[in-house]
């Protein structure tokens, strides 16, 4: 009886740490869905400081096309949100309303329209727990409403 024991504590301990070790990886996958009433699904999406890389799906779940309500998903620190949302106005549609080269977009999707999702992997190089950082749509018009909190968790 006590061999039996000493092999199934051993086997959930086994268990717990491969559930660990993906749920960590999965720390570090986000997702979030915009809507055709210029809305994310949540106001605040965090990493633990652990993630290297972050992988996230932007998914449009309205049914209106990209040239009418276009979202993209869009990464700075937040004292440089209102420049990078106004210099990227001007850009137009295919180059996802963010100004090229912008050195103030740490990471952007490109457009999506309804229905459609696109995924990007961005290096959390550089960033940290004591900053703070914004993530918007730089669609014309839905940065002042489209916005929340991306915070790095130490």
């Amino acid at each position: 009886m006590k061999a039996l024991r000493s092999v199934t504590s051993t086997s959930i301990i086994g268990l717990g740490l491969l559930f660990a070790s993906q749920a960590s990886a999965n720390e570090c996958e986000l997702k979030i869905a915009a809507t055709d009433a210029m809305q994310f699904d949540t106001k605040e999406l965090s990493v633990p400081a652990s993630c290297k890389e972050v992988t996230l799906t932007l998914t449009h779940s309205g049914t209106l096309p990209k040239a009418a309500m276009g979202h993209n998903w869009v990464l700075a620190k937040a004292a440089d949100m209102s420049g990078v949302a106004t210099d990227g106005m001007s850009t137009g549609a295919d180059a996802a309303y963010v100004k090229e080269g912008d050195t103030r977009v740490i990471a952007h999707t490109p457009l999506v329209g309804g229905g459609e999702s696109t995924s990007i992997t961005f290096s959390t190089a550089g960033m940290n727990a004591a900053e703070a950082y914004q993530f918007f749509c730089t669609f014309p018009g839905h940065w002042a409403i489209m916005q929340g909190s991306f915070k790095i968790k130490a």
